[in-house]
C-alpha cells in the first residue's frame, strides 16, 4: 500500500471527479484510476459507487475517508517533527526543476541572481515535468520553476500556490552548422526527402509544444523522427553530432550558436513557439516548510523593477 493511494483516495472523495481528480493529482486519468483500483484491491472492498454520477463513496469508502485523513494528517505531523531535526537546512532552498531548465537556465539564472540577491544555499531536485510538480504538491521543495505555455497550462490550484514570472524564451528548432555556418537541415522539409527528426518522448512537455508548431505550420513540415529522449540536453547531443534537427530552448544553445556548432534550421521568427519561465510556490497561510530565507528570496524575485 502506497500512502499516495490515500491522498489519491482523499481527493476523488472530495472531487467526485476521476478527470477532476487526476488534474489536482498531476497524472493521466487512466493513471490515477489504476491507483483507486490498486487501492480497492488492497482493500479487498469497492469504496466507489461507480454506478452513479457523480461519484460516491461506498459505505467503506465512508469508513476509510475518516481513517485516511488521520493516516495523512499523522504522516505530515511525523515528517514536520523530523525535519524540525535538520536546523542545519533550514537557510538551503531546495528547488524543483525539469530537466530541460536544469542544466541550461538554471545555472546562468542562479549565478545572476547571486549577483542580484547575494549570496544563498540551494539544493537542485532535477525532474520530469510532472515530477517536479509533484515534490512542491507534495511539500518536498521550496521552489518550482518549469516552462508554462497557455496551450499547455499547469493544473497548480492558485488557491494554493503563488506564481511568478521569471520571463520568456523560444522554443526553435536547430542542426550541426557546416563550415560555413549554415544548418545541415534546413526546414520545411521535402514529400520525398523528410528531414532526420530528433524528437521529445511521448507526454514531454516540450515535445507537446513542438506539436503546436508542427501543427501550426501552412505547410507539412516533413519530419521522420528516428530518435527519442525526454531530455533537451540528449537531443542537443545527438543534433551536434550531426544526427538530424531539434527544438531545442533558446537558453540551452547559446554557447554552441557563439561557437557556431549549431545554427537555427529556419529563420528566426519561423516554426517557434514563445514560453514563459514561472515560479511557484505554496501560499504563506498553507506551506508545509516556511523557511525564512525561501520567503525573503521570493519577496526580492516579485518586487517591482526585479
Amino acid at each position: 500500500m502506497e500512502t499516495k493511494w490515500l491522498e489519491d483516495f482523499v481527493s476523488l472523495a472530495q472531487t467526485r471527479s476521476f478527470s477532476r481528480s487526476a488534474q489536482l493529482r498531476h497524472v493521466t486519468q487512466p493513471a490515477f484510476s489504476r491507483r483507486i483500483q490498486a487501492l480497492e484491491a488492497w482493500a479487498g472492498v469497492d469504496l466507489f459507487d461507480r454506478s452513479s454520477y457523480p461519484t460516491s463513496l461506498t459505505n467503506a469508502g465512508k469508513t476509510l475517508l475518516a481513517q485516511a485523513n488521520e493516516i495523512i494528517g499523522n504522516l505530515q505531523s511525523t515528517r514536520n517533527m523530523l525535519r524540525s531535526h535538520q536546523s542545519a537546512g533550514e537557510d538551503v532552498i531546495e528547488f524543483a526543476v525539469p530537466h530541460s531548465l536544469a542544466f541550461s537556465f538554471f545555472p546562468h539564472w542562479l549565478m545572476d541572481l547571486r549577483q542580484r540577491f547575494g549570496e544563498l544555499k540551494c539544493r537542485l531536485i532535477a525532474l520530469n515535468v510532472h515530477d517536479a510538480m509533484q515534490q512542491l504538491s507534495d511539500g518536498n521543495c521550496d521552489l518550482l520553476i518549469v516552462y508554462h505555455h497557455a496551450s499547455q497550462p499547469l493544473q497548480l490550484d492558485p488557491e494554493r500556490y503563488q506564481m511568478a514570472s521569471l520571463g520568456f524564451e523560444t522554443l526553435a528548432a536547430y542542426a550541426k552548422a557546416e563550415a560555413d555556418g549554415q544548418p545541415r537541415f534546413c526546414l520545411p522539409g521535402q514529400a520525398g526527402r523528410k528531414l532526420p527528426f530528433l524528437s521529445y518522448g511521448s507526454g514531454a512537455y516540450l515535445g507537446r509544444l513542438v506539436e503546436l508548431i508542427v501543427k501550426a505550420s501552412a505547410a507539412p513540415l516533413n519530419l521522420d523522427s528516428i530518435y527519442q529522449t525526454d531530455m533537451a540536453e540528449g537531443l542537443k547531443a545527438m543534433a551536434l553530432e550531426g544526427h538530424g534537427l531539434a527544438f531545442l530552448p533558446s537558453s540551452s544553445v547559446k554557447g554552441e550558436l557563439k561557437s557556431r556548432r549549431l545554427a537555427r534550421a529556419a529563420p528566426v521568427g519561423q516554426f517557434e513557439i514563445d514560453m514563459e519561465l514561472r515560479i511557484y510556490r505554496e501560499r504563506p497561510e498553507l506551506s508545509r516548510r516556511n523557511k525564512p530565507v525561501a520567503a525573503g528570496l521570493w519577496e526580492f524575485l516579485t518586487a517591482p523593477c526585479v
